[in-house]
């Protein structure tokens, strides 16, 4: 597929080499293409475009940016760029505050979920969270004793659904499908969980896994 990923942090390049590694096409986006030269050197069949050509380019979208600046960054992608493509939406919504003992502070409340918010925003799109409940250097082919850990998602629309599930699948994950969008209310502060232990033990290497009986 081509992939075209909004953002050019840790987050967005890591599936950028992704995406490419399991035979994708993947575009980045950025407003400062200089930002990726490094990354673009490494992955000589990587794409580097604006917002709106990442997004155009893409027959899937991935959104990688800070949560203080992701309907921005959709604006800017362009609403007609989006219309009817699966949106996976790894962001969490990070306030611009210090983490209180460990705990990371969210602008949202405990009734609404960023998701939920760009959703409204973009009624067209079908968004898909993931990735957003681990570290980025764990996001493809992670490696535990234990088995496959669990990569939870949630998005109104079923097929959008299934097509983010068989990326996960590629990228080695088992897949926890947890209901239509309202349930990013759970899942997005599952990175406050995550990113307990590496604040207050430098403990990084972790992932979640759903026990079924």
């Amino acid at each position: 597929m081509k992939v075209g990923i909004i953002g050019s942090g840790e987050v967005a390049q890591a599936l950028g080499d992704g995406f490419l590694a399991h035979g994708h096409e993947a575009m980045l986006g950025t407003r400062n293409a200089s930002k990726l030269a490094g990354w673009q050197r490494q992955n000589p069949k990587g794409r580097v475009g604006t917002f709106a050509e990442t997004a155009a380019f893409g027959e899937i979208v991935v959104l990688a940016v800070k949560g203080l600046v992701a309907a921005e960054a959709l604006r800017g992608a362009g609403i007609d760029n989006l219309a009817g493509k699966v949106v996976i939406d790894a962001v969490n919504p990070i306030a611009d505050e210090p983490p209180d003992h460990g705990v990371l502070k969210f602008f949202t409340g405990p009734n609404k979920s960023l998701m939920e918010s760009l959703q409204q925003q973009f009624p067209a799109a079908h968004f898909v969270k993931a990735f957003n409940s681990v570290g980025c250097q764990l996001f493809v082919n992670p490696k535990f004793d234990a088995g496959k850990p669990t990569m939870f998602i949630c998005g109104n629309d079923d097929s959008a659904k299934a097509t983010v599930k068989k990326i996960l699948d590629q990228f080695g994950w088992e897949t926890a499908d947890m209901g239509t969008a309202e349930a990013a209310r759970a899942i997005e502060p599952l990175c406050m969980l995550w990113c307990i232990p590496g604040f207050t033990r430098n403990q990084w290497s972790h992932a979640f896994k759903l026990l079924r009986k």
